[in-house]
């Protein structure tokens, strides 16, 4: 199947049961046994619910790998995918991963004795530095969040199987449609569901894919045991949103290519940070291991001052957390994804407080030009 009809017909496209092409909202917590253990495949929600199921078979499909697991929010799916790991373990990390990613481990991982070492992973040779005997995987995010750096997931995972590591991407920004980790050697890959697969701002989820039976052996036990569910009415979104994956996809990225233009041209705008530029330090390789460059632009305006001009200015872009939605939305990441990093770690990434993330929405790309040149006047 070509990408976009695997969107519409991976995973279980239709309810076995009724044929409905729309696969049904389960909303049940436990199911009827014809004895003690005599079930039907399903005998308590949280251990596995037939929505959440096909959503779960649906992303294992068009990721290309073993199994797949839905998640209560992104944050959970990142949680239980570090819970594979053990006291005493350490994970190598790219530096300006997602400021929950970051939290996650420096403050609550770190309690249970999982170490963490951050670096620049687009230079394979910081990863080898920082390998120790008790390291147990590298994570990965490419492109990264909110400098849109690239790391050579290919390379990384051959580096990562020569010392006996697992490789973990957060596949969020590019999305399954343009980018397949697990085609590339990595083990894990992973995506906030709330953003691009959802695409609507309206739901909170996680995906994990897993390229081994171990893998999703382990990880259905976690998930299982912790019980960070995604519910069946989410599930169903999820489903929904993942079939106009592929259009929203194509649209966002001709809008992108247009707005960067433009920034690059506007004489109030310093640096503009975007995988498909040819100045790009990584832009072969992102153009090497993906089908496109994503729908995520960062630019800097030089200071705080500025950057609040054009927030109070902007019309069309809404000035919101999340990305990934059919809207176009703004974000200042100092202040608001990346605040949970300290200010001295983010002035060393370059995350300045004159940083401004945009997510390119399906709008009119002429009407967002505009709105971002009246906005930068």
């Amino acid at each position: 199947m070509k990408p976009k009809t695997r969107l519409i017909h991976g995973g279980i496209s239709e309810d076995p049961a009724t044929g409905a092409v729309s696969f049904p909202i389960y909303q049940v917590s436990t199911y009827k046994q014809e004895g003690v253990g005599g079930h039907k495949g399903f005998e308590y929600s949280r251990t596995g619910n037939p929505t959440r199921h096909a959503l779960e078979e649906l992303i294992k499909d068009i990721e290309g790998g073993t199994a797949g697991f839905a998640f209560g929010s992104g944050m959970a799916a990142i949680t239980a995918v570090f819970m594979l790991f053990n006291s005493g373990d350490h994970v190598i990390l790219t530096d300006d991963v997602y400021g929950g990613t970051f939290r996650v481990m420096t403050k609550v991982l770190n309690r249970v004795g999982i170490d963490s070492t951050f670096v620049d992973t687009s230079n394979l040779e910081n990863i080898q530095r920082e390998i120790r005997p008790n390291t147990k995987a590298i994570y990965i995010e490419s492109p990264t969040n909110p400098l849109l750096k690239i790391t050579d997931i290919e390379a990384a995972a051959k580096l990562a199987k020569k010392h006996h590591l697992l490789t973990i991407v957060d596949n969020t920004f590019s999305t399954p449609y343009w980018q397949n980790p697990l085609e590339l050697g990595a083990d894990i890959v992973l995506h906030s569901a709330t953003k691009y697969i959802g695409g609507h701002s309206d739901v909170v989820a996680g995906l994990v894919v897993v390229n081994s039976d171990k893998l999703a052996e382990d990880l259905h036990f976690v998930q299982n045991s912790t019980g960070g569910v995604l519910g069946p009415q989410d599930s169903w979104l999820l489903i929904r949103g993942i079939k106009t994956l592929g259009i929203r996809m194509e649209e966002t990225e001709a809008n992108t290519k247009a707005i960067v233009e433009f920034l690059q041209n506007h004489p109030k705008v310093n640096k503009v940070f975007y995988p498909g530029l040819e100045s790009h330090p990584n832009h072969e390789i992102a153009k090497r291991q993906a089908r496109g460059f994503g729908g995520m632009v960062s630019f800097d305006v030089g200071s705080g001052k500025n950057a609040d001009q054009i927030l109070s200015r902007i019309k069309y872009f809404t000035l919101a957390e999340s990305l990934g939605a059919v809207e176009s939305l703004i974000s200042v990441p100092a202040r608001m994804t990346h605040a949970s990093i300290p200010a001295e770690r983010r002035a060393e990434l370059g995350i300045t407080e004159g940083l401004v993330r945009i997510s390119v929405g399906i709008e009119d790309v002429e009407d967002l030009i505009e709105d971002l040149s009246q906005a930068l006047q």
